[in-house]
């Protein structure tokens, strides 16, 4: 199980890297049912901070694959990078990686790369929100990974081994999150389903959620990013931040994420609001490529909790969703805990409450291409604390 469906590759010959015009590249998107959105073109735009170019894998003039890479050079030797393809490259990860993967080191090592991270967008362990619930609840279990009867996919299987086997590094802390993009993911499958399929699925908590939300007459209203929803959208999420105690992105990044994903797709990238009287209680930011629906950004108030304008937020992106016919709807990340001490338990039951799934991916890995120069940048990040 994968998260995109890239055209199939022949196996008989090794592709081709090169680079790709961005025109080129996204037309690549809109050819596979889904991509994550950190491969499209556009997100190279946004991570200003990084250099970035569109690579394809190519049989003869047939393109087969692509990939977009962020370049991060290391301090003090700028003519070195770490090139990073989050949740990519695009290609068929069911077949032979090393004929795909051996010509992207080949062809980022001549271009002065040092290293390689990657994120095969492809799951390894699924977990009902029944087993979450279970877990949850059961005094001996610490960890999704703890519970019985999990499903495994043969071919997150056969790609964790084969990077193992050649020499890629894991960089995928315990508690799931860390510096890249996290391995354990909350999602909710569309496919097939009907509104109320989806609303019977849910636990009786969200219905309710859901069904007091419309009682008090929370109201969600979707638009583009303009500046003024914008800028009442970040008001939120900075006071999000401060009660929950994380970090907040500027402004200034959320106007550069609207402006370039829109750019490249009108659909790409939405912004809901909910309002309870003429106070914005909840907002968040929808994400969609092809069939593949991202919940990316949430805020919510801490007065007039109890209307409940988060799970409204949550109930209309779902709904819009399944309208535009996606296969998924992805509420990105969450820990493995099951623990019920823990506080990040929290999230996982909020997630878990929409009756979907859990699943962890084969996670981000590591090819050092030159060894030196990647144990002085580790080293570097451990002091810095990534």
């Amino acid at each position: 199980m994968s998260s995109t469906a890239p055209v199939r590759a022949a196996a008989a010959a090794n592709p081709v890297v090169r680079p790709i015009s961005a025109a080129d590249h996204l037309a690549f998107v809109r050819a596979q049912r889904s991509v994550s959105f950190l491969q499209t073109p556009a997100w190279g735009r946004v991570k200003t901070e990084w250099r970035s170019e569109s690579l394809g894998w190519f049989e003869g003039r047939r393109m087969v694959g692509a990939g977009l890479v962020l370049h991060r050079p290391v301090p003090r030797l700028d003519r070195f990078t770490l090139a990073y393809l989050p949740e990519g490259p695009v290609i068929d990860w069911s077949g032979d990686i090393g004929a795909w993967l051996n010509p992207l080191a080949a062809y980022l090592k001549e271009h002065g790369a040092f290293a390689i991270r990657l994120g095969p967008p492809v799951v390894t362990d699924s977990w009902s929100a029944a087993q979450v619930k279970e877990g949850i609840a059961a005094p001996g279990v610490r960890r999704l990974t703890d519970l019985p009867g999990q499903w495994g996919d043969p071919v997150g299987a056969r790609v964790s081994s084969g990077l193992k086997d050649a020499g890629w590094l894991p960089q995928n802390p315990q508690d799931g999150f860390g510096v890249g993009h996290p391995q354990f993911k909350y999602q909710v499958p569309l496919a097939g389903k009907t509104e109320d399929e989806l609303l019977r699925g849910m636990s009786q908590q969200w219905r309710r959620n859901i069904k007091k939300a419309a009682k008090e007459g929370v109201e969600v209203t979707v638009g583009d990013g303009g500046a003024e929803d914008l800028k009442a959208f970040h008001d939120l999420y900075v006071h999000t931040a401060e009660r929950d105690r994380f970090t907040p992105r500027p402004l200034r990044y959320f106007e550069t994420m609207f402006a370039a994903l829109s750019a490249e797709a009108p659909e790409r990238i939405k912004l809901y609001l909910a309002h309870h009287r003429g106070d914005l209680v909840a907002a968040t930011v929808l994400v969609r490529v092809g069939t593949h629906a991202v919940y990316a950004y949430g805020a919510s108030a801490t007065a007039k909790r109890e209307v409940r304008g988060s799970n409204a937020c949550q109930w209309a992106m779902i709904r819009d969703a399944l309208a535009a016919g996606c296969d998924v709807y992805d509420l990105r990340g969450i820990t493995p805990t099951l623990d019920a001490d823990d506080p990040h338990v929290g999230l996982v039951r909020f997630k878990a409450g929409t009756g979907g799934r859990a699943v962890r991916y084969v996670g981000e890995w590591d090819l050092p291409l030159r060894p030196m120069v990647y144990r002085a940048f580790d080293l570097y990040m451990r002091r810095r604390g990534r």
